[in-house]
Formats: structure tokens, sequence, C-alpha cells
């Protein structure tokens, strides 16, 4: 079992499910299994390209070979730089993916959040966020337009499949050119996936 944690899904006053999920990168491979996958599709791609250079000039299956070969070497050492780099990243990070996610009717919304962020602070967000969507922006610091630094939204009606992961505490919302990944414990899993299958209908 992955060593994550998460919040309690949430109904905040302004219509909106909120959780904070914790993610160790240490125990949970979804990210390094997704920048090896990136990382090998580009790798097959320019292979391919090459392959075709080679049998423009007359195929023979020495070259085919020795490009395909050659390409294997490659592939074997971006996934090594894939697996350092990532390590490296999680040393940076404190080891640790932290994510808040906003969900209604009409999609969810997946925010990383900073590294070294107290948990505390992410769940005196939500409270903020909530209170900005009732009319109240007295109650939002200036510290959440920081935390969020990077995020992705999947609008349910654009949404093509989904993809439950639940050992991995995830669900992957696909779209063209949009692949969202939704973190949820165990405790909430189902009620999240059941949601999201209701308001895409896939």
């Amino acid at each position: 079992m992955f060593m994550d944690r998460s919040e309690r899904v949430t109904m905040c006053k302004d219509g909106k499910y909120r959780w904070i999920y914790e993610m160790s990168l240490y125990t949970n491979p979804t990210i390094l299994l997704l920048i090896m996958k990136i990382m090998g599709w580009i790798n097959v791609g320019i292979w391919a390209f090459v392959l075709i250079i080679e049998l423009c000039d007359g195929p023979t299956w020495k070259g085919v070979w020795d490009v395909t070969v050659t390409f294997f070497y490659v592939f074997l050492g971006m996934m090594a730089l894939c697996v350092v780099g990532y390590y490296v990243y999680a040393l940076i990070s404190g080891g640790k993916y932290v994510v808040l996610f906003e969900m209604n009717e009409n999609g969810v919304m997946h925010k990383q959040m900073p590294p070294g962020v107290k948990k505390a602070k992410l769940i005196g967000h939500i409270t903020a966020l909530a209170g900005a969507a009732t009319g109240k922006p007295g109650m939002v610091g200036a510290g959440i337009r920081v935390a969020a630094r990077t995020q992705m939204y999947s609008d349910f009606k654009a949404v093509k499949s989904i993809e439950p992961f639940p050992m991995r505490h995830l669900i992957k919302v696909n779209a063209p050119l949009n692949y969202n990944q939704v973190y949820v414990g165990k405790e909430d899993y189902d009620f999240v996936l059941n949601y999201i299958h209701e308001h895409t209908g896939k």
C-alpha cells in the first residue's frame, strides 16, 4: 500500500468539493511511470523517423537492425536518466507531491502546491477559496495565489475516457490534449469515481 495521505473530500459553501492529496514520490510510482511513458514514446517516434529515412536510402536487414539496436540502447539510457532525474526531483521536493483538488458538476481542477507547504496551511486554503466564491474576499490570503503554481482543469463535457487505478489511488480523466490525474484517498475513492462517471457519462 502506498504511503500517501489524503484529506476527506469536503463540500464547501460555494458548491464545490475540495480535498488535498499528499503523495509520496518514493512509494507511489505514478509520476515516474508517466515520465517514462512520455520519453519512451518520444524515443519510438524518433526511431520510426530514422528507420523511414534508412528504408528510403535502400532497405537492408543490416541497416534496420543497426538502427533498432542503436535506439534500444538509447531507450535504456533515457529510462535510466528518467529514474535518476525523478529521484533528484523527489529529494528537492522533500519526497512529496501535494495537490489541491476542486470538483463540481462541470469539471475537476488539479492544482499542484509548492514543496514544503504545511498540510494545515492547505486546509486553511480550502476555507479561504470557499470564502472567495461566496463573496467574502477578505477571507482570501495572497498566499493562495502564490501557492497554486501549476494546474490542470478537466471539463467533464470534453472527457473521452476514464481509467481507474484504485491501488494507486488514481483516476485518469482523459480528454483530447488534456490528461488529468485525480488522486483521492481510499475512503472517498468510490465516491469521486462515481461522481466523475455520472457527470461525464464515461
